[in-house]
């Protein structure tokens, strides 16, 4: 299986410490200012999704859908994940740029 271009990354960002994943670590991350981009798989539940929507834009933290959990875990070398936080300002900059660049190419 292959890693979306948007999600490699968060790979990068994984191996330097600067990736917390799974709902509990991203929800602390968020709600402790810590959090500068959320991610969550396009297969998480509705209400995964709806509460890391609403908690993103209450933070004012953004949030994007991409990938599959299986394919969110692989990115950082971990199992299947639902939804990762990037805690470092200058790697979720990169990714965000790298995914609304591939947004634009589609």
């Amino acid at each position: 299986m292959r890693i979306p271009e948007e999600l490699s990354l968060a790979g990068l960002a994984a191996k330097a410490g600067k990736v917390v994943s799974g709902e509990f670590a991203t929800e602390k991350a968020v709600k402790t200012g810590k959090a500068f981009l959320v991610i969550t798989a396009r297969d998480a539940s509705e209400n995964t999704k709806k509460k890391f929507n609403d908690m993103c834009r209450y933070y004012q933290v953004p949030i994007y859908t991409i990938g599959s959990k299986e394919e969110l875990g692989r990115a950082i070398g971990k199992e299947y994940r639902a939804s990762l936080a990037l805690t470092d300002e200058n790697f979720s900059r990169a990714v965000i740029n790298k995914i609304e660049k591939t947004r634009h190419e589609q």
